[in-house]
């Protein structure tokens, strides 16, 4: 991934959005092509054909105890509530599910599961960080206040992704590892590699 983003630069760069929040402070480049961008394309057009399941009623079984259903009454609640304590509350609600690689989940080396597949089968970092974007998106945040960081971990050397938001004029951390949301600024054995929305993807320099 590190090579293809910057890659996929060799043609130009968007200076439109050069004068987006930064994150870590760092210098960004930012492009609207996101066509080798695969995985989370996939996983926005999956989640399109699923939306309409999440409002279905759901009597809960032994095989099906309705996570989603539950996970969507749970926003429901939130929706009275200023946006960060709906970030921390999310922040709290995703992280109970358990850390479960992709090979024993999917049997593949990368998978970028979608809410519902997440509630059902538990995920690894980017599906924390994708069911929370999804959650926040329906509470009302923008494409425009939320990017999923994927990142290198220095204190672990490996790879990491969390979700970020943009809240009260700073970028903020919704990290599966760290139990509340956290401001960025603060952490500092984060390296960012690339982040992305619906709308737009960063190179982070």
């Amino acid at each position: 991934m590190i090579a293809l983003a910057t890659s996929l630069f060799a043609g130009g760069v968007d200076a439109a959005a050069q004068n987006e929040p930064t994150i870590f402070g760092g210098k960004e480049l930012s492009s609207t092509n996101m066509a080798k961008f695969t995985k989370w394309t996939g996983v926005l057009e999956r989640y399109e054909k699923e939306l309409p399941q999440e409002l279905q009623a759901c009597q809960p079984t032994a095989q099906d105890p309705c996570h989603t259903a539950r996970w969507r009454i749970f926003l429901k609640q939130l929706a009275g509530k200023n946006q960060a304590e709906q970030a921390t509350l999310v922040n709290q609600y995703i992280n109970k599910y358990l850390y479960v690689l992709d090979p024993i989940n999917w049997q593949q080396d990368d998978y970028w599961a979608t809410p519902r597949q997440f509630f059902g089968k538990n995920g690894d970092c980017e599906d924390f960080a994708i069911a929370k974007y999804m959650s926040l998106k329906h509470l009302g945040f923008t494409d425009k206040d939320m990017r999923i960081l994927v990142l290198q971990d220095l204190n672990l050397n490996v790879g990491h992704a969390v979700l970020v938001i943009f809240l009260q004029g700073k970028a903020w951390l919704l990290d599966n590892q760290i139990p509340q949301i956290v401001e960025a600024s603060r952490v500092k054995h984060y390296k960012p590699i690339f982040s992305i929305n619906a709308e737009r993807w960063w190179l982070h320099r």
